[in-house]
């Protein structure tokens, strides 16, 4: 009598449930892994823009919200795209919060000079903050949407609007790209030195 065939059936049950439930069990882990990793970009600043008390956006700025130069100072064709997007996601569930908008050359600077002190020099500073002359903020044509479920609504669907990440660094800086509609966003710089704009 041969128990071979049975013995082989029941290791293959066995290895199966345990695959089961190693799924089950890991799949909430990596569900919260991901939370948490996004929470910590989050709460680490990086998909918020700390801005100082000459430049202070209300909370929940919106890109409808035209009595704040952040928002009002934008390109008008940039402001129509967001506004367009931003009614879509809407129904979606999903809000657009500009976290950072046009900005005075002014601030632009004090941006520069406290990237410089946290990041210890000009060249790494460079990565994350353009100079007032070189900025696509300053001249109103850059916008930083959050929160988190918003830029992933526009990492989506932006190009269908002409919104396009530019920064691989930056998933919540975006630019118009009007030809984007028709054939899709550019391929994304790695962070603004690779930008040819910012070696003016």
């Amino acid at each position: 009598m041969n128990h071979s065939r049975p013995a082989r059936t029941a290791t293959r049950r066995i290895r199966s449930t345990t695959l089961a439930a190693l799924v089950v069990v890991s799949a909430p882990l990596i569900g919260v892994f991901v939370y948490q990793s996004l929470a910590s970009l989050s709460s680490s600043g990086a998909w918020s823009i700390h801005i100082p008390h000459g430049d202070h956006l209300p909370d929940r700025v919106t890109v409808f919200d035209d009595d704040v130069p952040s928002v009002a100072n934008l390109d008008p064709d940039l402001l129509g795209a967001l506004r367009r997007a931003a009614r879509d996601a809407a129904n979606d569930g999903v809000e657009f919060v500009v976290n950072s908008g046009w900005r005075s050359p002014d601030y632009q600077k004090q941006l520069l000079r406290e990237a410089v002190s946290k990041y210890g020099s000009e060249a790494e500073a460079a990565r994350w903050v353009a100079t007032p002359g070189t900025s696509a903020h300053v001249s109103g044509e850059a916008v930083d949407i959050g929160p988190i479920e918003a830029a992933a609504w526009l990492s989506a669907h932006g190009a269908e609007y002409g919104l396009c990440q530019i920064y691989s660094n930056e998933p919540w800086h975006y630019e118009l790209r009007p030809e984007a509609a028709d054939y899709g966003c550019p391929p994304r710089y790695a962070d603004p030195t690779q930008d040819p704009r910012m070696q003016q």
